[in-house]
């Protein structure tokens, strides 16, 4: 598969670029889109991080990646990458520099066209091709009073300097009086810079041609050695004059450059410890820069384009903000950074210092990442959503179908046998019939129960009503529902049992199910046993049986709806039970936990508060939530914890 690789410099080309050699990848059967930035090893690179953040933006738009090297030789540090991608072709832009550039040095451009080799260099023309458009300096250099004191000293310096060696004639040689007027413009070169120390150089020279060699008090110079002693000085004072400059603008740019990698590193921190990516990056922009506000605007999609839409409020609207109420339109703003055409990140407080204007424009680019990231984090939850929601909606019309179809058609048989005039039925027939019709519609009823209780538990409408409750009568009731098998368990509960705080119909309906249970999987010869007693301000209720148990792996996974152990028990009912009763159990700010029983089989125990004991409130519990839970399809949360 080819790979493109487009070469990134933070310029005003960059899009430019990087349009092309999308069409490049387009044109190549979906090839690989790859935008690299070659950053100096020295730190002091003059890309503008704002660009280079909104062009990386731009890439991955357009399908591709952004990624960043470091070298000391462009050109090496390109065909580096690209050949350790494998890339096919390369796109570079033509060189901004001017043609006296050219002469001196050949050029990122032609120097990698020469040692590509197999890969295919495009060289891209654009605007700013040829020197036709003024680089901005990246570096500041000396301050301007620096440069200011630099002239005075030299307007004042030079003057006492010749007036100094004046008194000294006779005493001290030419070299010597060259060397002191040396040492005055270095002093000068250090103060003010490269222009000061100029104009220090070529005042020197001429105070020196004119008072101190011969002829003196004549623009003239009688011998050859001290004309190349004035040439000389002027080199040296030029040279140290460059080098103090180029030095001065070094520091400021490793200055620069350190202030910036400290603003990115702290604000960059603060977002990977943060749990909201875009809400930690525009509270950290808004500290860094001493702003009230910062504002993501988006292009309003009714908007109409017109010459003032940057004043406009209804052309825009707020995408996030953090600190005061949002800016509402760019040009109400103090600081604006546009990325692409319809966003916008506007500060809020103070005009911002020119010097920050590239650090928060970087930081504009990634927060209209972090904007795209979060909502398609939004995207991708609520497909999950969608398909938990599928899934259960597959699972309930597979179990259903069979458990409305079981009573059905026994209870469909059971009257078609009535109504038939072929047979006839004597008493106990008839009325053994007439049970297995009550029993079918029994089972229909619980069933449909179920599902609208499972219903109102996750849409938070299941209404309770909260009092005290004897856990021994709400048991007894419980078995009597059972019928027959119930009479087979043995109950264990002391008189002193305090009452608990539920809901009795509600507590009625978690027992009837884990008995159920219980009774289906335990043998006549060892029954189930229900024992309750109070344990620390609570009341625990085990349901034992001495059945084949659960594996502790897969016990969360019978309290999921239309679930059952292996999914393969298709006789047993859609799965509800145990979901339902945890759900009820949870709603009334009770638990229910399985555990092994001694001997082997599986003892579900239920908790609920003691009457008079804190818990917490019915109406604390947030039901909407329950589509999520790992348990009950329900995440039972109190609200106030949220």
């Amino acid at each position: 598969r080819e790979r493109v690789v487009v070469a990134l410099t933070g310029g005003p080309e960059g899009p430019t670029l990087i349009r092309r050699a999308g069409r490049i990848a387009e044109r190549s059967k979906g090839a690989d889109l790859l935008a690299v930035h070659v950053a100096r090893s020295d730190g002091l690179t003059g890309a503008d991080p704002g660009g280079l953040a909104r062009q990386r933006v731009l890439v991955e738009d357009l399908g591709g990646s952004y990624h960043q090297v470091v070298g000391e030789d462009v050109a090496t540090a390109l065909l580096d990458f690209a050949r350790g991608v494998n890339a096919t072709q390369l796109v570079l832009g033509a060189s901004r520099r001017g043609r006296l550039a050219h002469l001196l040095s050949a050029g990122v451009g032609m120097t990698t066209t020469a040692r590509s080799g197999p890969i295919d260099v495009h060289l891209v023309t654009h605007p700013h091709a040829g020197g036709r458009t003024r680089r901005r300096p990246h570096g500041t250099g000396l301050a301007i009073r620096r440069r200011v004191a630099g002239f005075a000293l030299a307007a004042v310096g030079l003057p006492l300097t010749c007036v100094a060696l004046a008194n000294l004639r006779g005493h001290l040689e030419l070299t010597s009086d060259i060397l002191i007027f040396l040492a005055a413009v270095v002093g000068v070169a250090l103060v003010g810079g490269l222009y000061p120390a100029l104009a220090a150089a070529v005042g020197g020279f001429l105070l020196l041609n004119y008072y101190f060699t011969p002829p003196l008090y004549r623009l003239t110079v009688a011998q050859r050695d001290n004309v190349l002693a004035l040439v000389v000085f002027v080199i040296v004072a030029v040279a140290v004059a460059i080098t103090v400059e180029i030095t001065a603008r070094r520091g400021a740019q490793a200055a620069r450059a350190t202030a910036e990698a400290t603003t990115l590193s702290t604000l960059a921190g603060a977002v990977v410890r943060g749990e909201r990516p875009l809400a930690a990056l525009l509270e950290r922009m808004r500290e860094a820069f001493g702003q009230r506000s910062v504002t993501v605007l988006e292009r309003a999609p009714d908007a109409v384009a017109a010459p003032d839409q940057e004043r406009e409020d209804g052309a825009w609207r707020v995408a996030a903000w953090t600190g005061d109420p949002p800016c509402t339109a760019p040009a109400r703003a103090d600081a604006t950074a546009g990325v692409g055409e319809q966003t916008r990140v506007v500060l809020c407080g103070h005009v911002l210092a020119a010097s920050d204007q590239r650090v928060f424009e970087a930081f504009a680019a990634q927060a209209v990442v972090a904007l795209r990231q979060e909502r398609l984090a939004e995207q991708a939850s609520t497909a999950a959503e969608l398909g938990q929601v599928d899934r259960m909606r597959t699972a309930l019309l597979s179990a259903v179908s069979h458990d409305l179809r079981s009573p059905l058609a026994s209870a469909k048989a059971a009257v078609n046998g009535l109504r038939g005039a072929d047979v006839v039925f004597d008493d106990a027939d008839r009325d053994e019939l007439l049970a297995t019709v009550e029993e079918s519609l029994d089972t229909l009823g619980r069933l449909v129960e179920n599902l609208l209780d499972m219903s109102r538990l996750q849409a938070g409408a299941l209404g309770m009503h909260l009092a005290p409750v004897s856990a021994a009568e709400v048991s007894t009731r419980a078995l009597a529902d059972l019928g027959a098998p119930g009479r087979a368990v043995v109950v264990l509960t002391p008189d002193d049992l305090p009452d608990v705080s539920a809901d009795a119909g509600l507590l009625e309906r978690i027992l009837v199910n884990l008995l159920g249970n219980a009774l289906r999987y335990s043998s006549p010869a060892r029954p189930p046993r229900l024992i309750a007693g109070a344990v620390a301000g609570q009341v625990e209720i085990r349901v034992v049986d001495h059945g084949p148990g659960v594996p502790a792996a897969q016990r969360e996974a019978i309290f999921q709806p239309f679930q059952r152990l292996g999914d393969r028990d298709t006789a047993t009912g859609v799965g509800l039970g145990l979901a339902l009763s945890r759900g009820l159990a949870e709603a009334m700010g009770g638990t229910i936990e399985p555990d092994d029983t001694p001997g082997g089989g599986l003892t579900m125990i239920l908790t609920l508060p003691q009457a008079g004991e804190p818990s917490w409130p019915a109406s604390w519990w947030s039901m909407t939530s329950h589509r999520s839970c790992a348990r009950c399809a329900s995440t039972c949360t109190p609200a106030s914890t949220r």
